[in-house]
């Protein structure tokens, strides 16, 4: 049998994310103002005619495959990218942090600044709609943040962990991420994450936090052409 995480986006579209989704029986997609996630049942060529179907034209798309995939004609490559899948293994002492801001609807132009910036993932206007996104801010500045985004019960997924380039060193996204940990941990909720494998900084920080590498899997961006 294949492991739920094998296909996270497609099952967090059945279970903790199924609000969110449109589509069918073989493909489905996330609001477009939340993200460019779509889903396929089994990444086959004629789940991706379908999903073809359900979008209009220009429409980019992002896709997790635990290997590579065929693409039908109508659409276009724009990235092909390898990426780590990280799961959460073990303890670590998660104490509450002070400094850490709940982010609301008023902090979104603060937000798509920050990852504007610093490219954790694409973050588009309705992205904290996922929920849980803290922040930690200097001088009124929002300087880093991270969230919650995939839920392919019993996963939860930390995401766009970033820290403006001026304040990086300071242990913020060791911060961000431990609170995320203790949130999800509370709920009997296991944490995971996706990192791009050349990131390297970053997987030793996930990896000191408590994360080992489950998987290297694709992530596809796609722009349907015609």
């Amino acid at each position: 049998m294949t492991h739920i995480l094998d296909n996270p986006i497609w099952n967090a579209f059945l279970t903790g994310n199924k609000q969110f989704a449109h589509g069918g029986r073989r493909a489905k997609y996330i609001n477009r103002e939340m993200g460019l996630f779509a889903a396929l049942k089994t990444n086959s060529e004629l789940d991706l005619v379908d999903l073809h179907a359900l979008l209009p034209v220009k429409n980019f798309i992002a896709l997790f495959t635990p290997k590579e995939i065929r693409i039908p004609s109508g659409w276009r490559i724009e990235l092909k990218k390898a990426i780590l899948q990280m799961v959460y293994q073990k303890g670590f002492a998660i104490g509450k942090e002070p400094d850490l801001i709940p982010l609301l609807d008023k902090d979104i132009p603060a937000m798509l600044e920050l990852t504007q910036m610093t490219n954790p993932g694409p973050f588009l206007s309705r992205t904290i709609d996922f929920g849980n996104y803290e922040g930690i801010f200097q001088e009124n500045n929002l300087v880093a943040m991270a969230g919650q985004r995939l839920q392919p019960d019993p996963y939860s997924e930390v995401s766009a962990v970033c820290t403006h380039p001026d304040h990086t060193g300071k242990g913020y996204a060791a911060k961000l991420v431990c609170s995320q940990i203790g949130k999800i941990t509370a709920l009997s909720r296991i944490p995971f994450l996706h990192v791009y494998a050349d990131n390297t900084a970053a997987c030793r920080l996930y990896e000191k936090l408590g994360f080992q590498i489950r998987k290297e899997m694709l992530v596809y961006f796609l722009e349907k052409e015609i």
